[in-house]
């Protein structure tokens, strides 16, 4: 019993830690172009693709944007034909962005609010890894304010401070049964906050080609005062002492990224970015529980992750002067080690592909939609700490909707 409850209370950071929860859904234009940004300007998303492209832009920003999120897994417990599904519920990552500058100003001030990282995922009740995971509701809410100077025509560099509100809330079953065959259940939630930082250079070569450095720093999130609720029978009720809390550090990967941007024609752009995430960083967790017993100690669960890389690649049409089309795809390694899946983000090396559409529905008015099928990868594994033996399949769809006005 211990082993279980401990290893539940050490999922809370896993909301950081999965590719499936790595978001990346910051823009319209981008997420149609494959998740391209960081070597092209587009709007006033480059506040979080590349902050030294923002005082580049030719106009000024108000733009806001959601992407509600469809996260589908399935899992054959090993030597079964069961299938156990998540629960049909819809995670919505938001953006908001605002830039402004003087007209031919060399400089731009940038801020933005995203969710980089969050999920929503319910396996219920009565699956085989209960005691593992039931539900894990999570977010992170990055604010961006930046700053963006241009040096020359052909160069610019900026940069922001990241503030990040995060939560979580976490359950999963305890193997106890009370007199009337209720199963036990831990329920975890807690509020964060972290600070980090964005900043990138933009430049265009003599060939015509844009290019995009940037790194988005690791954001160390702490939760000082976390609430553990524990409904157990009454009789180990002393072993989970309530009220209850815990306390934590999550350390939310950096991320390292090169773009570029070709244009064939007046109508044609084409754009590829690479990126390097910093999961590496990532080896133990730890934690601290204001109340102990010889039930519930406080732990320090190994992880063990490795870096991740993502190749992203995207083309705009310019149909019309009020109408764009935009395509794309990628593929993303995973930062789970074999032995480390887990339920809560079944993560695997995946592909993914997207589409978009742009329409200006009036001089000052841009209307831009999306949509992304993820794919990832079937992965059977055995978890080194619960056990939990089994093949993992999901799928991810995600429509978006964005409005900007531009002057």
């Amino acid at each position: 019993m211990r082993k279980l409850l401990l290893l539940a209370l050490a999922l809370v950071p896993v909301m950081a830690f999965a590719q499936g929860f790595q978001v990346n859904l910051e823009g319209q234009k981008q997420i149609g172009m494959g998740h391209t940004g960081t070597g092209i300007l587009q709007d006033g998303a480059s506040v979080f693709f590349n902050p030294g492209a923002v005082a580049m832009l030719p106009q000024n920003y108000l733009q806001a944007g959601i992407s509600p999120l469809f996260f589908k897994s399935d899992f054959n417990p090993s030597g079964t034909s069961i299938q156990n599904q998540t629960a049909n519920k819809i995670a919505t990552p938001f953006t908001f962005y605002a830039v402004w500058g003087p007209k031919s100003a060399f400089w731009k001030l940038g801020l933005g609010v995203y969710t980089p990282f969050g999920g929503l995922t319910d396996w219920g009740n009565t699956w085989q890894g209960k005691y593992v995971l039931e539900s894990l509701n999570l977010k992170a809410i990055y604010i961006q304010p930046t700053l963006s100077i241009k040096l020359a025509d052909f160069l610019s560099l900026g940069g922001g401070f990241v503030y990040n509100r995060g939560s979580v809330d976490l359950t999963r079953a305890i193997p106890l049964v009370n007199g009337s065959g209720q199963v036990g259940q831990a329920e975890l939630k807690g509020t964060g906050k972290g600070y980090g930082w964005n900043a990138g250079i933009y430049f265009k070569t003599e060939s015509g080609v844009s290019i995009g450095i940037t790194h988005r720093s690791q954001v160390n999130t702490t939760l000082p005062n976390g609430n553990a609720i524990f409904n157990v029978p009454a009789s180990v009720q002393s072993s989970f002492p309530q009220p209850n809390t815990f306390s934590s550090t999550i350390p939310l990967p950096a991320t390292n990224s090169i773009g570029f941007g070709f244009y064939p024609c007046r109508k044609w752009v084409l754009a590829l970015d690479v990126n390097l995430v910093g999961w590496d960083g990532y080896k133990v967790l730890s934690f601290d529980y204001k109340s102990n017993t010889a039930a519930l100690g406080d732990t320090h669960s190994p992880r063990n992750y490795q870096d991740a890389v993502s190749l992203r690649g995207g083309a705009q049409y310019k149909a019309k002067d009020n109408l764009a089309l935009r395509f794309g795809g990628g593929y993303a390694s995973t930062a789970v080690m074999d032995g480390y899946v887990t339920p809560e983000a079944p993560d695997a090396n995946r592909v993914y592909g997207t589409v978009g559409l742009g329409y200006a529905i009036e001089k000052h008015l841009d209307l831009d939609l999306s949509f992304e099928y993820e794919h990832l990868m079937q992965r059977t594994q055995t978890n080194i700490e619960s056990q939990l033996a089994g093949t993992f399949k999901t799928d991810v769809y995600i429509p978006g909707i964005s409005l900007a006005y531009h002057w």
